[in-house]
């Protein structure tokens, strides 16, 4: 998609962007991303209006083949992933001994190969993990980032677009609700926190049903013919600028920008999603299960409200914010908004008030409660 008519390269307005192919996947063959086509806010009001084509093919894939798969991953990950049927997504987090957020993943299974997409820059942390973890288990996990190729449809007409593919009547996230702090044990079914659904494409790969709109997990060397196709239909392209924006305004927060080497699911709004309570022992539980029963992260995921007046240029990912001329926090991604103007995902102490008038460098800043 880099090569349609007014894309800008991610990379080429920032050569230290996260938007950009991992080395290995770049000699491979994988190709740059487009930041935006010439329109960033006309993109975006076209995600949150209607429909538009995002290039996200710089996404790690990994696949695990494997007549054991899915028993073997459910051990590893903070998922309820047991009962993960055929043509079912959801999403898994890695976590350190310490509950530290290492990975996270979105997860597609086909029936024969469980698929994880993951961030730019993550896919060797990600691979080597399972790698270590195979000792006898029939599993094959392999980076398939240089065959297969990420698209998403964003918007609320996503699924309707879908449909110029041959894909129809893809159902809604289906979430189970948090429970509260010490839950009764089998409270929560044993099944995947969120189930997401995913139906095989005409062409070869799938598409998956998101919060945002509909994910597209397809051959690389069919990624021009199903572009073509859906411009065809009518379908505008948007960038990672729009893409981003959108993403902020629905606080989804993006592992490795808007966390940092302390950052643990219950901080960041990830238990919902990715994170099942009551499923057995995985590396990092105990911290999981503590600080839900506690009630009380440390900190805590929030949009702040930027006032632009000393500067129109977003704060860099990992710009401290300052209360009283002390550190209270850190941006991860800000992003200009077509509505709410200069905005960005932050992740503060937990006793930072929300009228708390907060500083990033010198421009002021705000919590949206």
């Amino acid at each position: 998609m880099i090569d349609i008519a007014g894309a800008v390269r991610a990379e080429a307005i920032d050569e230290e962007t996260r938007d950009q192919p991992e080395p290995a996947h770049r000699a491979a063959g994988v190709g740059p991303v487009a930041a935006h086509y010439g329109d960033p806010m006309r993109e975006q009001r076209v995600l949150d209006t209607g429909v538009g084509l995002v290039d996200r093919s710089h996404r790690g894939v990994v696949a695990v083949p494997g007549a054991e798969r899915i028993g073997w991953l459910h051990t590893l990950t903070s998922q309820h992933l047991a009962a993960l049927a055929p043509w079912q997504g959801s999403e898994l987090l890695v976590l350190s001994p310490h509950g530290h957020v290492e990975q996270h993943a979105m997860v597609a299974d086909d029936g024969e190969t469980t698929w994880l997409d993951t961030e730019p820059g993550m896919t060797g942390g990600l691979l080597s993990y399972l790698e270590r973890m195979r000792f006898f288990s029939k599993v094959d996990p392999r980076d398939a980032t240089a065959d297969h190729a990420l698209l998403s449809l964003v918007g609320p007409e996503a699924v309707q677009a879908a449909g110029t593919l041959g894909v129809t009547g893809l159902a809604a996230p289906d979430v189970l609700a948090v429970p509260g702090p010490k839950f009764r044990a089998g409270e929560l079914p044993p099944r995947p926190t969120v189930l997401y659904d995913v139906r095989p494409l005409p062409g070869g790969g799938w598409a998956r049903r998101v919060a945002l709109g509909v994910d597209l997990l397809v051959p690389r060397e069919a990624m021009t013919q199903v572009v073509d196709e859906l411009r065809g239909a009518g379908v505008p392209v948007a960038g990672l600028w729009a893409y981003e924006a959108v993403r902020v305004a629905a606080r989804q927060p993006r592992v490795g920008v808007d966390t940092d080497h302390r950052t643990i699911p219950a901080e960041i709004g990830l238990v919902a999603s990715a994170v099942h309570l009551d499923k057995g022992c995985y590396r990092g539980q105990e911290t999981v299960a503590r600080v839900h029963n506690m009630g009380r992260p440390p900190r805590r995921l929030v949009l702040l409200h930027l006032d632009g007046v000393t500067t129109d240029q977003p704060p860099a990912a990992g710009t401290p914010v300052t209360l009283d001329g002390r550190a209270v926090g850190f941006v991860g991604t800000a992003v200009h908004h077509h509505e709410l103007g200069q905005v960005a995902l932050a992740v503060l102490k937990r006793n930072v008030a929300d009228d708390a008038h907060l500083l990033i460098g010198e421009t002021a800043a705000a919590v949206e409660v």
